[in-house]
C-alpha cells in the first residue's frame, strides 16, 4: 500500500494505479521503449506516487497530411507502412542477416534454329523409255549378218588371195555414202576400207565437207583385194555387187558419191570415163542421187584435179543443206 500520510480511499488508489499504467503504455508507444521501467527511472505516469521521474522524450512530430499539390501516387502497388517498432525490435532485425536473393543464372541460350528435314516426297515415276526403233535394230542386225556372209564368200577367185574381206566403215545410218573400187594392200591387211594414203586424203575431203570420219558410210564395189591392186574384172564385180546393193538398201543414204570410173560402172552399169561423168548428177536405181568424181588415188597422182573434186563435193553439200566454203 502506498503511504500518502493519511487515510485514503482504496478506489482512489486503484484509479491512480490505472492512470499510471495507462500513461506508461502511452509512453512506450510514443518512445518505442520496451520492457519494464527501471527503479531509478520510473515513468512519468508514476509521478503521482511521490517518486521523481525524468520527463519522457517528446514524441517525434508526425508528418503533415498530404496536400492537393503532393505528387500523384505511383501507378504500381505499394506495400502498407510498417508499424513503429521499438529499439529492441530494431536491434533484433539488425542481427538477422538477410538471406541473399536466389542466384539467377544467365538466361537459357536461345534454341538453335535446327532445320527439320522435310519428309521425302514421293518421286514421280520416271517416264517410260521411248521404245527403240525396231527398224533400226533390224537394219543393224541385217548388216552384221551380211558382213558375216561376205567374210565367208567364195563366189569369185578373189577369195583365194585375200587376207580378209573388207566390208565397210562408218555410220550404217549415214546420209552420205562414198563408194570406191576395191581394197588395196593396207585395206586387205586391216579389214577396213580407205585406210592407206588415198583413204587419208579422203578423210581430209570429208572433214572439209563438215563431217567427221565416222559420220559417213564407206564401202567398195568388191570386198576382196584384186591381185597387185588391179581393176576388178566384170565377173568379180558381178559376183560382189549383190552385197553392195543390200548395203545401200539398208543404210538408206540421201546421196551417193561414186569415187572413180569403176564405182560408177558398178553402180549404174555405164561404160563412160570418169572425166566425162564427174560433176553430173545421176540416179541410183531411179531413187538415190549419185555424184561421180575422181578417186582419191587419182588425186595423189594429179593434185591439180583436187579443185574439180572440191567443186563436185560442194554440189553434194548444197544438196544436203550444208554450208559451203573453202576446203
Amino acid at each position: 500500500m502506498i503511504d500518502t500520510g493519511g487515510a485514503t480511499d482504496p478506489r482512489e488508489e486503484l484509479a491512480e494505479l490505472a492512470a499510471s499504467i495507462r500513461a506508461y503504455v502511452e509512453w512506450q508507444a510514443d518512445t518505442g521503449a520496451s520492457g519494464l521501467p527501471s527503479e531509478t527511472a520510473p515513468p512519468a505516469a508514476l509521478a503521482g506516487t511521490g517518486a521523481a521521474a525524468p520527463m519522457a522524450p517528446a514524441p517525434a512530430p508526425r508528418s503533415p497530411a498530404p496536400t492537393a499539390t503532393a505528387a500523384a501516387a505511383p501507378s504500381w502497388p505499394v506495400s502498407p507502412a510498417r508499424p513503429a517498432v521499438g529499439p529492441a525490435m530494431r536491434l533484433a532485425e539488425a542481427s538477422v542477416t538477410p538471406s541473399p536473393p536466389p542466384a539467377v543464372g544467365p538466361p537459357p541460350p536461345a534454341l538453335a534454329m535446327v532445320e527439320v528435314p522435310k519428309p521425302p516426297q514421293a518421286q514421280a515415276p520416271a517416264p517410260a523409255t521411248a521404245p527403240r526403233d525396231a527398224g533400226t535394230d533390224e537394219r543393224r542386225t541385217r548388216l552384221a549378218l551380211l558382213a558375216e556372209e561376205v567374210r565367208s564368200c567364195t563366189r569369185c577367185a578373189l577369195h583365194e588371195t585375200r587376207q580378209q574381206t573388207v566390208f565397210s566403215r562408218g555410220d550404217p545410218f549415214a546420209e552420205l555414202v562414198f563408194i570406191g573400187e576395191g581394197p588395196g594392200a593396207d585395206e586387205d591387211a586391216q579389214g577396213e576400207p580407205f585406210v592407206g594414203p588415198a583413204g587419208q586424203l579422203l578423210d581430209r575431203m570429208i572433214a572439209a565437207m563438215g563431217y567427221r570420219r565416222d559420220e559417213v558410210y564407206i564401202a567398195n564395189i568388191v570386198k576382196c583385194r584384186p591381185p597387185s591392186n588391179r581393176k576388178p574384172e566384170p565377173a568379180e564385180m558381178a559376183a560382189c555387187l549383190p552385197f553392195l546393193t543390200q548395203q545401200v538398201t539398208l543404210v538408206k543414204p540421201r546421196v551417193l558419191v561414186a569415187l572413180g570410173a569403176t564405182a560408177m560402172q558398178g553402180l549404174c552399169g555405164t561404160t563412160e570415163g570418169i572425166t566425162r561423168l564427174r560433176g553430173k548428177w545421176k540416179l541410183y536405181k531411179g531413187s538415190i542421187p549419185i555424184m561421180p568424181t575422181f578417186h582419191p588415188a587419182y588425186l595423189l597422182r594429179n593434185p591439180a584435179a583436187k579443185r574439180d573434186v572440191w567443186s563436185d563435193l560442194q554440189d553434194v553439200m548444197k544438196h544436203l543443206g550444208k554450208p559451203t566454203g573453202k576446203p
